[in-house]
């Protein structure tokens, strides 16, 4: 869609404000800053009571927001929507963050009229610091108040979820089912820095006005992200407070059935929306000047295929060949080499586009004019082929420039 914004589905609301943590002076702000410079506190919300599903960060260390959310999705109990907030994780504070999560949740439910535990939690920011749960009540009545369904408000709560991003990440789709119906689903997310499977510094939140129940919900979603968020990499960290969840109101009318073809329409078209954001997360990664797509192909076993993408999309010194537009393509040989895949190096090909590099494992003289050209485009993709089996796979990354290094080397300030 044109203009995509999370409260395309029925009777879905949004919006975003300043609570003073991106922006301390709240009452002098310039009004020529990027929203995403200020505003710090989203809110997404249902007019009536969603089926919810969330797939969530493999770091053992867990944010207290999270926590609190996957303690509440678990239970399978419905949601009314979901409270955001940038600039501080809530993470590895001790009991006091879960009780504060759940403080913020209680007034955000309160202004709804429904009960604290349909509202989920999400924090995203430095980590080790208390929430600044004082400041964020003070703004839920404001926050409440903005509530709506139109473009500006949606955008306001995507920007104020974003941290390190430089740019929004929202997709939307509406479907047409067997019988004529029509159901939309909108997605929107943050992520720019410590990301890596299996999920990262990211928070992704998709709403839809599909009737389906929570377990084909979770089954969809977890498709979805499989091969879209879990096959990104900016960095190889992976942080405490990631999440992506799901929520569906039903409001279309639109019963969605297990074994459906209605099933199937609604599935591929989430896992659509998350590989579009998954390619703007790595297109958007802390100092980026490249996005990168590498693809292997004729691995033995699905596992290869997954150890060489990661293996390649995380070394250092190939995102520093990337940014520096070098043609060392032996640096991809030597990860694939220590990715732990199993494989013949004398059978390996790589190829930067169309044009081959590496041939039987070993490297091809290319014309250097012809290779800066392609590595220059902002856009590159290499396929390594192993001519082991029929398995294949990818990751999205980027590269890594002296502004990562800047970005994270003083991040708390």
């Amino acid at each position: 869609m044109e203009d995509a914004y999370i409260s395309i589905p029925s009777g879905f609301k949004a919006n975003g404000v300043n609570a003073g943590m991106k922006f301390p002076d709240r009452g002098n702000i310039n009004p020529d800053l990027p929203k995403s410079m200020y505003l710090d506190v989203a809110l997404i919300a249902s007019d009536v009571p969603c089926n919810v599903a969330g797939v969530y960060t493999s770091n053992l260390v867990k944010g207290h927001s999270l926590q609190r959310s996957i303690g509440i999705i678990s239970k399978g109990q419905k949601v009314r929507g979901i409270i955001v907030n940038s600039k501080n994780a809530n993470a590895c504070v001790g009991k006091e963050g879960v009780a504060d999560a759940d403080d913020v949740a209680s007034e955000v439910a309160s202004a709804l009229g429904c009960s604290g535990d349909e509202i989920l939690t999400a924090s995203t920011g430095v980590i080790g610091t208390r929430l600044p749960k004082d400041k964020i009540k003070a703004v839920i009545p404001e926050l409440v108040g903005g509530l709506s369904n139109g473009a500006e408000s949606s955008h306001n709560a995507e920007f104020a979820m974003m941290t390190t991003d430089t740019v929004p990440k929202e997709v939307c789709a509406k479907l047409t089912l067997k019988d004529g119906r029509e159901v939309k689903i909108s997605g929107m997310a943050k992520g720019s820095g410590m990301i890596h499977p299996n999920l990262a510094t990211m928070i992704g939140i998709f709403t839809t006005d599909a009737d389906i129940a929570p377990s084909l919900l979770d089954r969809a979603l977890r498709k979805a992200v499989a091969h879209s968020f879990n096959r990104v990499s900016v960095d190889g960290d992976t942080s405490v407070c990631d999440m992506v969840v799901i929520m569906a109101n039903g409001m279309s009318g639109a019963v969605i059935e297990d074994g459906s073809e209605d099933y199937v329409i609604f599935e591929e078209a989430l896992g659509k929306l998350s590989l579009d954001i998954a390619r703007m997360l790595a297109s958007d990664g802390e100092g980026a000047t490249k996005f990168v797509e590498i693809e292997v192909k004729g691995a033995g076993s699905a596992d290869d295929a997954k150890l060489i993408v990661t293996s390649v999309a995380r070394s250092p010194l190939c995102k520093t060949a990337f940014f520096g537009m070098d043609a060392n393509f032996g640096r991809i040989m030597t990860a694939v080499g220590y990715s732990g895949a199993s494989f013949d190096p004398e059978k390996v090909d790589i190829d930067l586009f169309d044009l081959p590099v590496y041939r039987d494992g070993c490297a091809l003289i290319f014309d250097e004019d012809e290779v800066n050209k392609l590595l220059s485009e902002h856009d590159l993709k290499f396929t390594i082929t192993l001519h082991e089996g029929e398995y294949s796979d990818r990751m999205f990354t980027c590269d890594f420039s002296y502004d990562y290094v800047k970005i994270n080397g003083s991040y708390r300030t």
